[in-house]
């Protein structure tokens, strides 16, 4: 499990805007909707919708998407709250990303020293699942016995939460019979779902009303018994299974110090798919497995919780693969787009995406390839800056079975800036500020470096940036992706950081994956990647 740690709490002082609850909707006089889950989603839907949870301040699209790199960046108008400056928040931000990739680092090194053990550990922060755990796997491979044949897709509609200072995307949700409405937090780096819930001993402020599973006639918790219940980290001290209907117990930490305690459940989970306007429906997925948290501390931005998106047998995905088959793929519209611009995620292979010409591939690490079950890795090899290729050692970009450096490199929709290493970090940045012909911005000022005053500039010619696999891909960016625009500053910052902490982790963040379709396909273990109009998907 990761804890989210968006570069957009910089943006916090450029935001006036706020995050609206949702107000429940009363059904109780309804017969005909109580009857009826879909009726009920339908019309608390129209209501959420119309008074959206994350509003942001209308602004144009911008930003050509082109299959080659493109030099030229458009600069973007985004909103501004004068009231604050920008540089106090830029300090606050750099405590969270210091506290992302503590925990980042953390699950590796812990996950990278279990990995070669013959039986389930229980860490702080999450648990590896070995393939020695034989009554986990059976229960995993039984939901897979259950496919007949893939059953197409669906498409999910996703929220840019930028309003709320973070740089993470929100998927819109409906739990239990009848459905209750949430906002989730999506996360690629992490494996368990969990939501707040009622009785709420000590719950962090969200938007809207906490769960409440006795109001849920298809709510039931998992037995201390039952095999799903080694999936899951118990609470310290261990509580001992002493009668069969004892409910499992988890609990999930933070590096820092957040965390998520409660009984571990099945639930229905039903999404509201993206179809043609003026069309809606809804897709029920019985039988969750999910955290109903009783006890839940941090910092997760109004969001009712958490879905996992991991690679683990835990997470939403590995859940309905033997529905929708081992691939899912997502395109994110940029953070700052308008109320009326949503991403998407699909479940299920996309024979658009699959058909096009442009569509990229690079493998995905696993197995002992990888020092963690949970994580996506791919392999770089080198990094290019308007062309050439840098001069970056080649073990860099590699993780190490020995020590405590960790290593590898993570594609994690969640993280919002890209991360990479020493030495990597500090020649890419020195490759930039040799190519770049603008007048430099104190570093003192903006927490990304190096930054540039641009003021009167529509648009201007920077270097270009890629990424070259291993195997031979190669995925260039737009400059959109990897530069940011502070306001009123009028001043452009290199959104690259280096990796804190001494760890050798690199982070691909969302910044840089916006307006590309990511295809994430398990089964052929590989991620594809194609430059596209996420706001037209």
């Amino acid at each position: 499990m990761v804890m989210k740690v968006s570069l957009v709490l910089v943006f916090l002082s450029i935001f006036s805007v706020t995050f609206k609850a949702y107000t429940e909707v009363n059904l109780q006089n309804d017969h005909n909707h109580h009857n009826d889950p879909t009726l009920i989603i339908k019309e608390f839907h129209k209501k959420a919708t119309s008074s959206e949870s994350i509003k942001l301040k209308e602004e144009n699209e911008g930003g050509v998407v082109s299959a080659k790199p493109q030099k030229r960046l458009h600069l973007k108008h985004r909103p501004i709250n004068h009231g604050n400056e920008p540089k106090t928040h830029a300090l606050d931000s750099a405590i969270w990303d210091l506290v992302r990739i503590q925990t980042l680092h953390r699950k590796v090194i812990e996950g990278k020293d279990i990995k070669s053990m013959s039986r389930k550990k229980e860490v702080k922060g999450g648990i590896i699942i070995q393939e020695q755990n034989n009554q986990a796997n059976a229960f995993v491979a039984s939901l897979e016995s259950s496919k007949n044949e893939f059953s197409g897709n669906i498409m999910v509609t996703l929220k840019s939460g930028a309003s709320l200072g973070t740089g993470e995307y929100f998927i819109d949700m409906f739990v239990g019979t009848p459905p209750k409405h949430v906002w989730l937090i999506l996360d690629t780096g992490s494996d368990l779902s969990w939501i707040q819930c009622d009785p709420c001993y000590d719950c962090f402020e969200q938007n809207g009303p906490h769960y409440n599973p006795k109001e849920s006639g298809s709510y039931r918790n998992v037995s201390c018994y039952d095999p799903r219940c080694q999936l899951v980290s118990s609470p310290d001290p261990l509580q001992q299974c002493e009668v069969e209907n004892q409910t499992c117990p988890y609990f999930y930490d933070y590096a820092d110090g957040s965390n998520t305690t409660g009984d571990f459940a099945l639930d229905t989970f039903t999404v509201n798919l993206t179809l043609p306007i003026g069309k809606e429906k809804f897709k029920q997925v019985v039988d969750m497995m999910f955290g109903c948290g009783h006890w839940n501390k941090g910092f997760f931005h109004g969001a009712a919780g958490l879905l996992g998106l991991g690679r683990g047998p835990l997470s939403f995905f590995s859940q309905l693969q033997h529905i929708y088959g081992h691939s899912f793929s997502y395109c994110l519209t940029d953070l700052f787009s308008n109320t009326s611009v949503s991403s998407k995620l699909i479940f299920g292979e996309d024979e658009e995406l699959l058909n096009n010409h442009s569509l990229n591939f690079t493998s995905l690490l696993a197995g002992e390839e990888s020092p963690d079950d949970t994580f996506y890795y791919v392999q770089i090899k080198s990094i290019m800056v308007d062309g050439e290729v840098l001069d970056i050692p080649e073990q860099t970009w590699y993780w190490s079975s020995e020590g405590a450096g960790g290593g590898g490199t993570i594609i994690d929709s969640g993280s919002t800036l890209t991360f990479f290493p020493e030495p990597a970090y500090g020649v890419i940045k020195e490759a930039f500020e040799k190519k770049i012909k603008l007048h430099p911005v104190a570093a003192d000022d903006f927490i990304m470096s190096p930054c540039y005053n641009v003021s009167g500039a529509l648009q201007m010619e920077l270097p270009d940036f890629g990424i070259y696999f291993a195997d031979g891909a190669v995925w260039n960016f737009p400059a959109e992706n990897y530069f940011y625009q502070y306001e009123p500053d009028e001043v452009i910052c290199l959104a690259i950081l280096k990796t804190p902490n001494h760890s050798h982790l690199t982070i691909i963040g969302n910044l840089l994956q916006q307006n590309f379709h990511i295809l994430y396909d398990l089964k052929r273990s590989r991620l594809g990647y194609y430059p596209r109009r996420c706001a037209e998907v």
